[in-house]
């Protein structure tokens, strides 16, 4: 038991939901990965390598926990230019050479392994956006210079980020939007990049319809993509069923069909029948195997694990002495949480197509090692705020024991006290020596 508290320190809730993710996760990719099975020829291939990592992940959380809080704010001197170097890099190749998977230039490969340097990138920006909004706190919110540093850094990484994954460069932007909110920008300052961004995305829609479809644009090679996904979303026609192109958009169809033959418990594990159509079923359209194995309940179930999450990591900031740790922690937890909101409203038919996997449950190499990274620090800052608690423990403890003290101090003074000025008392005491 020692060891076990040893090494499972932190947040025991947070521990909880990281290991009910893990579990969800090792079942349902074990099922999904129908496609992989059949494309490998290796049964236990795909899970096997997804448990491998999520043991590493493991691995990394434990690691990550153990390090003291204070350390975190120095990893964007080393991931922030690294991140910027590794991004340029891959999105030059993907123009230089054309070699990119599903029409994006994402990933980079590291002695055989696959790697994403926009998780690494989300990860810098999260920790220098938190140390930045720490630092540049006053009486009346943040300094008007936070707004500047912050600006500059998550500008550069989303436009780096958008050519091949516009909608991983709209998810940063927008967490590190809430984390200025809650970190007391002016509001005049939030206000008017609303506004800002609104006639900007008005300008560029105007500008990309304007442009032909076949146009070999660098950098907007994704358009077709992006303007079908979102025709596709916002097209009010109605198609009877008996007319529907299963094949135009196979991946919503059969996302759709997986939900609707869920009913209220699902099917079971592993009994899926769409995640032999469905493409990405194991990644991006997990949530839509998960509802039609679980059901309605297994889908309500995931849903309350996210907002647990973000609760808890909600209650811990709130304990935290310090900006930095409370502004690390919402980050972090509102970075997993909308993540894990964009995939599953994609995949309930609420959001265009998007390629964001769900945080912890789908198979990933360098998104599931980073999640992992994510909740090692968040119970980095749990262990911190339990010990304040601890000390404020001790010295209430303390403070009784002094006041205690005192009271018996005093309360040993008054027979003296008493004795020395009565003379009936004295008197009596007196009376019975002679007797005796």
């Amino acid at each position: 038991m020692d060891l076990l508290k040893n090494i499972f320190k932190g947040d025991k809730v947070i521990w909880i939901i990281f290991l009910f993710l893990c579990l969800i996760s090792i079942v349902e990719v074990f099922s999904a990965a129908s496609t992989l099975t059949y494309k490998s020829g290796d049964h236990w291939g795909p899970i096997t390598q997804h448990s491998i990592i999520l043991m590493v992940g493991a691995v990394v959380v434990v690691l990550m926990h153990n390090i003291p809080y204070k350390w975190f704010q120095v990893f964007p001197v080393f991931l922030l230019p690294v991140s910027i170097a590794l991004l340029a890099f891959v999105t030059l190749m993907g123009v230089i050479t054309g070699d990119r998977v599903n029409g994006a230039a994402r990933w980079m490969s590291f002695m055989g392994l696959q790697f994403q340097p926009s998780e690494l990138a989300k990860m810098a920006v999260i920790i220098a956006v938190s140390f930045i909004l720490s630092k540049k706190q006053d009486d009346e919110g943040a300094n008007p210079k936070a707004f500047k540093y912050i600006m500059i850094i998550t500008g550069l990484i989303c436009m780096l980020i958008a050519p091949e994954n516009l909608s991983t460069a709209m998810l940063l932007f927008g967490v590190v939007f809430l984390m200025m909110f809650i970190g007391r920008v002016a509001a005049k300052k939030l206000l008017l990049l609303i506004g800002s961004l609104v006639m900007a995305g008005v300008m560029v829609v105007v500008l990309l319809l304007a442009i032909p479809d076949d146009s070999d644009i660098p950098f907007l090679h994704r358009f077709d993509t992006w303007k079908s996904r979102i025709t596709n979303f916002t097209s009010k026609e109605e198609v009877p069923a008996a007319k529907f192109d299963i094949d135009k958009d196979a991946q919503i169809a059969h996302a759709r069909i997986a939900i609707a033959t869920s009913q209220a418990i699902g099917k079971g594990p592993g009994n899926s029948v769409q995640r032999d159509f469905l493409s990405q079923a194991f990644s991006d359209f997990i949530f839509a195997i998960i509802i039609e194995e679980l059901g309605l309940v297994g889908g309500g179930f995931v849903v309350c694990l996210y907002i647990w999450l973000l609760v808890r990591a909600g209650r811990i900031a709130q304990k935290c002495e310090r900006t930095f740790p409370a502004f690390l922690v919402m980050g972090i937890a509102l970075m997993l949480v909308s993540q894990a909101i964009l995939n599953m409203m994609v995949a309930v038919g609420l959001f265009p197509v998007t390629g964001q996997p769900l945080p912890l449950i789908s198979k990933g190499g360098t998104s599931t090692l980073i999640n992992c990274a994510y909740i090692g620090m968040i119970l980095s800052v749990s262990r911190y705020v339990a010990h304040l608690e601890e000390q404020k423990q001790r010295d209430a403890q303390l403070q009784l024991q002094i006041e205690a003290g005192e009271s018996e101090a005093q309360t040993a003074t008054e027979p003296t006290a008493t004795i020395l000025n009565s003379d009936a008392r004295f008197e009596d005491e007196s009376g019975s020596h002679r007797r005796s």
